[in-house]
């Protein structure tokens, strides 16, 4: 007669009963008594079912654990990728390497040299000498406006005239003061405003020194230049006479009323007027001296080669 089905260690169990999932194996049961009328023969066949229920539990746990592992492998294997294939973080950035940046490509740098350049020259040097002063010159671009304002004041040129006759364009002694210092060229311009008309002439010199001489010596004045439909002026009536020079330049000015009428001496127009015109010129020679330096400038840099100032017309 039989107990009833025991396991291994003797504890009764039910085949069909669920196989516990995690957690240790059940305590051992205490095993059937063996004496008189026991069983002397083991129950081969709940052995076999014991046996065969361990081994279901036992391959259960390796394939959960493997599972286990096989997910840590995939983690490490991930990691792996993720840090070994930024070999340093520069591509896992998606940064070019610090070489490859735009900052640092193969781009020529400026550089800058450390020897001071020359000072820009003295504008004045351009208009001291024939030599250096070879801009065009001509009463085009000596007086190239019709209707210049001086000083807020609004002038009409009506006539211009060149002569290389110095004494033809002059009255009394100014004449020959410019002839003996070596006088070149004269070019007169005639502005009106309001009745009162101003003429300057411009003598041309080689040197500074013969027209500050000429301007030192000055007598007489320069001769007034009348518009082709304009009455003469300041011809043996008084009227207001300025002497300048600038470089190689003597200017002088007449100035009085366009219908002769004579000059009075507190008159302030034809003063006004005279110093005007001269002021304009002033400005028109040194115009004249700052382009040429500027021009002298840009010829001396590799860029400005064969763009140097025009020759003398």
């Amino acid at each position: 007669m039989s107990f009833g089905q025991a396991g291994p260690h003797g504890a009764p169990e039910d085949p069909h009963q669920p196989i516990p999932q995690w957690g240790p194996p059940p305590p051992p049961q205490p095993s059937a008594p063996w004496g008189p009328g026991a069983q002397q023969t083991p129950d081969w066949a709940a052995l076999a079912d014991n046996t065969a229920a361990r081994g279901r539990r036992r391959k259960w746990l390796l394939l959960g654990g493997g599972g286990v592992l096989a997910a840590g492998a995939v983690a490490a294997v991930v990691a792996f990728a993720v840090v070994g294939s930024g070999k340093g973080g520069a591509k896992a950035s998606g940064l070019p390497s610090p070489e490859k940046l735009p900052g640092s490509s193969g781009t020529p740098q400026p550089s800058f040299s450390q020897v001071a350049p020359p000072p820009p020259p003295n504008p004045r040097e351009f208009i001291s000498s024939a030599e250096k002063d070879k801009a065009p010159l001509s009463t085009k671009t000596l007086f190239p406006h019709t209707k210049p304002v001086l000083d807020k004041r609004k002038y009409t040129r009506t006539a211009t005239a060149t002569t290389s006759d110095c004494a033809s364009a002059t009255q009394g002694a100014l004449g020959s003061v410019l002839t003996d210092n070596g006088c070149r060229k004269v070019l007169r311009a005639t502005y009106v405003r309001d009745g009162v008309a101003v003429t300057v002439g411009v003598a041309i010199f080689d040197t500074k020194a013969a027209a500050d001489k000429a301007k030192e010596q000055a007598a007489g004045n320069i001769a007034s230049l009348s518009g082709d439909d304009d009455p003469a002026f300041c011809r043996a009536t008084a009227c207001r006479l300025t002497a300048n020079a600038e470089g190689r330049y003597a200017y002088f000015t007449v100035a009085g009323y366009a219908n002769g009428k004579a000059v009075a001496e507190d008159d302030k127009a034809a003063l006004t007027a005279g110093r005007d015109v001269a002021g304009y010129t002033f400005r028109r020679i040194m115009a004249r001296a700052n382009a040429q330096a500027a021009a002298s400038v840009k010829s001396a840099s590799p860029s400005g080669a064969g763009t140097g100032p025009g020759k003398q017309a």
